[in-house]
């Protein structure tokens, strides 16, 4: 919104104001009442404009303190919890015993943020329990590495090292402040992408628990808080939860590491008794038109129905052209309701691919304006003709690169979309058209800016079930598994990015039984995006395509025998004898895992609290064998080896 400048007159400002007013109020962005008996506004209510322009002169020089402003959203159903808490770390684990959730914490924090990025947690030593795999275990004995574990001098080969480290139980508490115009409606409380476990209670009284590593946790609060004061406790879990595997990279300290805290939006939203819970769009291609599916939740404890008001409008490409409106009546019992709708697009709808990232948005209204709830999405089919996979029946090649969630400055992925959208532009100024996230799924803001930008996503469900786990034998992760994939789908499941769903990475176990039922489950759930067993293996008949390790240059335990290794370079090699035997596309995985040597330039570029610790030692080595100098030299001559590698 443009500002008022301190020169213009009264009279000169009215219209800007108005017009500034108008289109707030339009998108919901102001609540608020000005003098009584001169004018008040809801949202909803029909106004006059001599009556506002009368309005408009009293309450211009009260203009900044009467309108609260909030370009996300309704300010008046949103309220932000981002700052200072109470902290205090929970090392032995008593804090549920003790009744923490009834004392006042002593230790502070903010948040959004992780702990250890704060300084919280304990120093690094050889006793650390990291979360992960640590498969050459030399530097716990070897004289080479005997100075790199003492106190003070503490350095692990590993990976990147953070400053303090915890893994473990913390708390996190605030006081917060429910208006009074929230009397009588459901509070939600929303925390984006904590990792791991969180416990929530209100005032002394437990709300309930969450363990999704991939979606916001959401806790209903309910309709009975009162208007005031609150106490508001969080305890934060990050320890192996559910044991998804030890590698998984959604927990290891192998890539992003086993942080601790809440590091996406955390907000209050006040819904109405009856409220849309849950809004899916399924494009249908080449007719042009949507399904729209959705679930209405009801804390009100009456059965009822409304009218439902469906709005689309297209965003692409600078343009926002509003489709006409379609309504529906819907109804809910005490428990709720569902309710679903076709929805024209129109002649000329307009697909979206990496080509053509062309978007729309649809609004849904529920019983005049009680409640609303908007999605984007785009008009995009995924689909196979043999070997080929076709995007809106064009064949389309993936040219992917990995993502193993490694952001040394913050140690976690971030949530801006600004954020991804470098990524992305990254990714493509190198031709490539898709991200996979290896045992990992990315927060909201990736998922906006690949739509945006049209760029395709293969999402793993935050699990590499191997090494400390398996598949398949009653263990806890077997439902877990299915409870994580129903809530990245229904948070994530209208993006047109998301095209390719595995369950995660190489698992272990009965694997084949059980992953042949869950690509069933989904496929039938969800057949919005294309799903497979897992990343590596295994090749299942009810696989949609398959992610296979063998054609590929180099195979694991080959060595001199590989192809790349037992043939020069040359241009007429092929996968045609490996794919023959496939009715469906084949994805080559993971085929360019080449070693570079380390660049020690950019030690100092670790600004954040995971340090390169790891380069510190292979640089002092390099120094004690006299050979400092050549560094440069090799890693020149790695890159170029990996260029050729790559190229080949």
């Amino acid at each position: 919104m443009p500002p008022l400048r301190r020169e213009d007159s009264k009279e000169h400002q009215i219209p800007l104001v108005e017009a500034i007013l108008r289109r707030a109020i339009r998108k919901r962005y102001v609540r608020f009442s000005l003098l009584p008996g001169l004018w008040s506004y809801d949202g909803r209510s029909k106004i006059h404009g001599a009556t506002m322009s009368r309005a408009l002169i009293a309450c211009v020089p009260l203009f900044g303190i009467l309108v609260s402003y909030n370009p996300s959203g309704d300010s008046a159903s949103h309220i932000s919890l981002a700052g200072q808490w109470r902290f205090q770390l929970d090392r032995e684990d008593v804090g549920i015993m003790q009744g923490w959730y009834q004392d006042r914490l002593r230790q502070n924090i903010r948040l959004p943020g992780a702990l250890q990025a704060q300084g919280f947690g304990d120093d690094v030593d050889v006793a650390t329990k990291w979360t992960g795999q640590i498969v050459d275990r030399s530097y716990f004995t070897d004289p080479r590495y005997e100075k790199y574990r003492q106190p003070g001098n503490i350095k692990v080969p590993f990976w990147l090292q953070p400053d303090k480290y915890y893994a473990g139980p913390a708390w996190y508490q605030r006081d917060i402040e429910i208006p009074t115009d929230w009397r009588g409606r459901s509070v939600v409380l929303s925390l984006e992408r904590p990792h791991w476990q969180t416990l929530v209670w209100l005032d002394g009284k437990i709300i309930g628990s969450n363990d999704s590593l991939s979606t916001a946790h959401e806790y209903d609060l309910g309709t009975g808080v009162s208007p005031g004061k609150h106490g508001l406790t969080i305890r934060v879990d990050n320890r192996l939860i559910v044991d998804v595997g030890i590698n998984s990279h959604s927990v290891s300290d192998h890539t992003q590491g086993n942080w601790n805290g809440i590091v996406g939006r955390i907000e209050l939203m006040a819904r109405n008794p009856v409220w849309i819970d849950d809004l899916q769009i399924y494009p249908r291609f080449p007719s042009g038109s949507i399904t729209v599916k959705g679930r209405l939740a009801n804390l009100s404890g009456r059965s009822g129905q409304a009218g439902l008001r469906l709005m689309a409008e297209s965003v692409g490409a600078g343009d926002r052209t509003p489709l006409p409106a379609s309504d529906i009546r819907v109804s809910w019992t005490s428990s709720g309701g569902k309710f679903e709708a076709e929805y024209p697009l129109g002649e000329r709808a307009r697909v979206w691919d990496e080509f053509t990232p062309f978007l729309y948005r649809l609004t849904a209204i529920l019983d005049d304006g009680k409640d609303e709830r908007t999605v984007s999405f785009g008009l995009r089919d995924i689909s196979t003709q043999g070997t080929q996979f076709l995007v809106n029946g064009r064949k389309t090649f993936f040219r992917g690169t990995l993502e193993c969630a490694i952001f040394p400055l913050t140690g976690h992925p971030p949530t801006d979309v600004e954020s991804w959208r470098r990524i992305i532009r990254i990714a493509k100024t190198h031709g490539l058209n898709l991200i996979r996230f290896h045992s990992w799924c990315p927060p909201e803001a990736a998922f906006e800016a690949a739509d945006e930008l049209g760029f395709y996503y293969q999402v793993e469900i935050a699990s590499w079930a191997n090494q400390s786990t398996m598949l398949g034998v009653g263990l806890p992760i077997d439902d877990w598994l299915y409870r994580e994939a129903e809530r990245i789908l229904k948070a994530y499941g209208n993006h047109p990015s998301f095209i390719l769903m595995p369950y995660g990475n190489e698992p272990a176990g009965k694997d084949r039984e059980f992953l042949a039922r869950w690509v069933l489950h989904f496929r039938g759930r969800d057949p919005r995006r294309l799903y497979t067993s897992g990343s590596g293996w295994p090749q299942t008949p009810e696989n949609q395509f398959h992610v296979a390790p063998q054609p590929r240059i180099q195979g694991w335990g080959q060595g001199l025998g590989s192809r790349i290794n037992a043939k020069p370079p040359e241009t007429q090699t092929d996968y045609r004898n490996y794919i023959q035997h496939y009715s469906i596309p084949v994805i080559s995985h993971e085929i360019g895992q080449w070693c570079v040597y380390p660049d020690f330039n950019e030690i100092p570029k670790y600004r954040g609290y995971l340090k390169a610790k790891n380069f510190e030692i292979f640089r002092d080595s390099l120094a004690e064998h006299h050979m400092i100098r050549q560094a440069g030299d090799f890693l020149v001559a790695s890159g170029k080896l990996q260029t050729l590698c790559y190229k080949e």
